[in-house]
């Protein structure tokens, strides 16, 4: 029991070890909610599959008090968003423009589905037009083969 206990007791400091504080809330809710308009905007480049407003990393929450400073300076949004896309690119950019530089992230995709699926169509093609004797038995097949071989030695 005692074991049980000691065991609650560093479960919940190794818990309590890794928790983060949750962010502070900021006293001006406008200036949070265009900040956080801002935020869904851009890209973690930690997480990368998260926006800054998401996300947890430092980076995140670094990115996220940039934007909301440049906000206090009276910058735009739009200001804000050309600004992050001139220091880290296009990459960013949670929803990226089409243009011939990000053209591999929006047709790469789709692209490599359709060639999965096009060389899947001809292996099975090619292999449903070979004979059965080019195929390996089934372990079943096999061992049934096996001793019906023992069966006819032994007549």
């Amino acid at each position: 029991m005692r074991r049980l206990l000691w065991a609650a007791v560093l479960a919940g400091a190794a818990f309590a070890a890794c928790a983060k504080d949750a962010p502070l809330v900021s006293a001006e809710p406008e200036l949070e909610k265009r900040m956080l308009a801002v935020a869904a905007e851009l890209r973690c480049l930690v997480c990368q599959n998260q926006t800054i407003a998401d996300s947890n990393a430092d980076l995140a929450v670094d990115l996220r008090n940039q934007v909301r400073e440049m906000l206090r300076k009276g910058q735009s949004e739009k200001e804000i968003v050309d600004y992050m896309t001139a220091r880290y690119g296009d990459f960013v950019l949670y929803r990226p423009p089409v243009k011939t530089t990000t053209a591999l992230l929006w047709f790469g995709p789709p692209l490599l589905l359709g060639a999965g699926l096009l060389t899947l169509w001809l292996v099975l093609r090619r292999r449903s037009r070979l004979p059965a004797d080019q195929f390996e038995p089934d372990e079943a097949d096999s061992a049934e083969h096996d001793a019906a071989t023992a069966r006819d030695r032994t007549r």
